[in-house]
This record gives C-alpha cells, structure tokens and sequence, in this order.
C-alpha cells in the first residue's frame, strides 16, 4: 500500500482568482473552504485503518463515529434521537449520520433541503500488487468530504433560512439502500422537501468539458439552469454519458425522486475517461486532486445558499 501522499495540481486552478457573481452576492464573499480540512477529511476516510468502510464494519463504524464527531463539534444536532439512522433494510446493522440545522425563517424553516454523500465503499477485495483494501477515495470518501465543508459552513453562519439534513448514506454500494430506507422514512414523516442535493466522486476534474461539474438527470429539472445563472458561470452542464449508464438511478438521489417527486440530483466530476480505477484498491488518496476538490466545493457552497434561501420554490421539475 502507498503511503507517500502526494497532490496533483493542475494549471488555472486558483481559489483565490474566483470572482463571479455567486461571490458578488454571497453573504460571506472572503468566505474560502480551506484545503487543508479537505485533505484532514479525506485522508481520513480513505485510510487503510477504515479498511474501505463496506457497510456493516468495523471500518465503516470508525467512519461514522468520525462524521458524528464533525457534526456535533460544530454545533449541528441530530435529526432522531441520535445521529444514527438504523437501516431496516440491511442485514447486519448499519447506520445513515444525519444531522440537522433548523432554518432560520420562521416559515420557510418547515421546507427541507437534503444535502447528501454516501460514505460507504466495498472493503477488502482482490488483491491487486498486494493490496486488497478498496480505500474509495473518490468513491465515495470525495462527496463525503464535501457534505462535511458544506456543512461547516451553514453551522458557521446559520443563514440558511430553510431548514438543511445533511445525510451520509450507507449501504448505497449494496443498491441505494441507506437512501432508499430514509427516503421512505421521511416521506412516510410528510417532511415538506423542496430538493435533494447529492455529491458523487468530485475527486479528479474532468477536462475540456467546459464546466466544473454534471448534474445527472439533467433535463428532469432546471436545477442546472438555476444554479448557473446563481453562480454567473456555467459551473454545472450536461454529460451525455451520464444518460447513456443512466446515472440518475444509480445514486442516492433517485430514491428521494422516486418517493417526493421532487428535484433530486447527484454532482459528479467523474466521466468515465478521467480515473480508471473505479471500484479498485488504487482509488486512494494520493490519487486525488484536493485543490479542485476544494475549487468545487467553495463554489458550489454560495449557490447552495441562494437554493436554500430563495424566497419561493425557484427549482422546479421540468413538465415531461
């Protein structure tokens, strides 16, 4: 197992040249996630110490107290009556960590946003130069991240006016079933939701696509639109090979689609030609490229916040 962390860097990535008109109008316009948190998160799950958090492990039990310590030291509280969510459709016990930031508004804080990742992967699987730990590092450990920075930032600033879960999934490597269990939970709860947000391998950039990430299910919904034109640039687009594997449905987004008829969609910068190493012990750390991680996140937070605080239901789905 490589153990030399390295980070790859790549040209005309500069956090501190973004000047859009998401920044213009943020709330916290010198507001940065630093790369440093990235890599401490990151590092972390991806370690061989967590053994490829597979659902129901010890190494995915590690993972979870993890995440639950992120959110209880910045003040974000459980949703039930503690941070785990037991899933009812596994069969060794294996928890979703969702924790739980009221909105602000006094109205708009009984409408909920999702803001999700699934942090488990495969475990142990053969061996390849010896190494048989599928660390998942872009996936999932990447999106992980991410919910992790976002939701620092709300819990920083508490100005989101409606009220925001931010959701680790389990068991989604097992077929959605972390996603597929809360969402028929919370459905059968009559929770309000107004979108579903969900990150999925942002660990390597993709390149000459024109865009910083792809939304799946593009044209179910206008959330790229709306995002775009929140953020003053074309930071999400559409990949036409998302289409043809039918990403939609393969991630934890689609059970939140298929049980609130809402807008419900995965960011991914995953394109099939830039990691090859999918589901495979070489998708490690090292591997990752943390300052487009952090590029992505730090512009993707302030037009999360417009999503949130927008004063109507601005993302809606498309009429078929």
């Amino acid at each position: 197992m490589k153990k030399i962390l390295f980070l790859i860097s790549f040209v005309g990535l500069s956090l501190h040249a973004q000047t859009n008109v998401a920044s213009k109008n943020f709330s916290n316009a010198n507001y940065q996630v630093a790369e440093e948190n990235v890599i401490k998160t990151l590092s972390y799950l991806t370690s061989d110490e967590l053994e490829g958090r597979n659902t129901g492990s010890q190494g995915i039990e590690k993972a979870a107290v993890y995440l639950e310590t992120l959110l209880k030291e910045n003040g974000i509280q459980p949703y039930f009556k503690s941070y785990r969510d037991t899933l009812s459709n596994f069969d060794k016990p294996a928890y979703n960590v969702v924790g739980y930031l009221e909105g602000t508004d006094k109205t708009l804080k009984n409408e909920f946003v999702i803001i999700g990742a699934h942090y488990d992967h495969i475990g142990r699987i053969k061996a390849f130069n010896g190494d048989d730990i599928g660390n998942g590092a872009n996936d999932n450990a990447s999106g992980t991240t991410a919910v992790t920075e976002v939701a620092k930032y709300f819990a920083k600033f508490k100005n989101n006016k409606r009220s925001i879960l931010f959701v680790f999934f389990s068991a989604e490597e097992k077929g959605l079933l972390g996603s597929k269990h809360l969402a028929a939970k919370l459905k059968e709860q009559k929770m309000d939701l107004y979108f579903m947000f969900n990150f999925e391998m942002i660990g390597v950039p993709m390149k000459d696509k024109g865009m910083d990430f792809y939304l799946t299910g593009f044209g179910k919904t206008n959330m790229a639109s709306t995002m775009n034109e929140y953020a003053g640039e074309k930071l999400v687009g559409y990949l036409p090979i998302e289409t043809k594997y039918m990403l939609f449905r393969a991630s934890d987004n689609y059970p939140f689609f298929t049980e609130f008829n809402v807008p419900a969609q995965t960011v991914s910068t995953f394109d099939f030609e830039n990691f090859e190493f999918y589901h495979q012990p070489d998708d490690e750390f090292e591997l990752m490229d943390t300052k487009h991680m952090t590029s992505v996140i730090s512009k993707t937070i302030p037009v999360l916040e417009k999503m949130i605080n927008a004063p109507k239901k601005e993302i809606k789905l498309n009429e078929k």
